[in-house]
């Protein structure tokens, strides 16, 4: 039987992604600062970030299985985070437009009071965007609240030539290190009651 599950996130999409797997699971985002140290890379911060969010979730429930995750967009070796407004939103577009750029995600389980951990990344490549495709989806606000100001599975998607890799790990929940992690800590969560 699967042991209470609970998502340290307030994302919709990771929301969905679960509910797709067919698991019951409390949300509880967790509160850490995302903030990249120093000469960090973006794969050890995403990981870094998602086992801090595994930790806080965990204080208090160890006989829940704790999911985190952290995706971080990067280009050219930097690191894009979620837009500050629509013009930086318009920013970020204008240099993923046209080129290839990696999506990182860290994901870390935390169950019985252990944590173990990982990162996926994905090469997305964006079909060249026009200064009025941009103008036009920022102004949708999708891209508001998506790192790289883009969503894969929504209007975003149609901005995207190829993804090599995992689409879920995209939309911010690789499913496939999720299964391998939670198998780590005992969890088989193809296994139903």
């Amino acid at each position: 039987m699967l042991p209470k599950l609970v998502l340290a996130s307030s994302s919709p999409r990771r929301r969905e992604i679960l509910a797709s797997l067919g698991l019951t699971f409390e949300a509880r985002a967790a509160d850490v600062d995302e903030t990249l140290l120093p000469g960090e890379s973006a794969s050890d911060a995403a990981e870094r970030l998602a086992r801090a969010k595994a930790e806080t979730a965990a204080a208090g429930t160890p006989e829940a299985l704790v999911v985190a995750a952290d995706t971080l967009v990067v280009l050219d070796g930097d690191a894009l985070g979620k837009p500050r407004d629509r013009a930086d939103a318009r920013r970020m577009l204008a240099t993923l437009s046209g080129r290839a750029h990696d999506v990182v995600t860290g994901v870390a389980c935390a169950h019985g009071g252990r944590i173990v951990s990982g990162r996926e990344t994905t090469r997305v490549v964006f079909a060249p965007m026009s200064g009025a495709e941009i103008a036009a989806y920022s102004a949708t606000g999708e891209p508001d609240d998506k790192a790289g100001a883009y969503a894969l599975q929504g209007i975003g998607g149609l901005f995207v030539e190829r993804v090599e890799g995992s689409p879920s790990n995209v939309v911010g929940l690789p499913v496939r290190l999720l299964y391998r992690l939670a198998s780590e800590l005992g969890v088989d969560l193809a296994v139903r009651p």
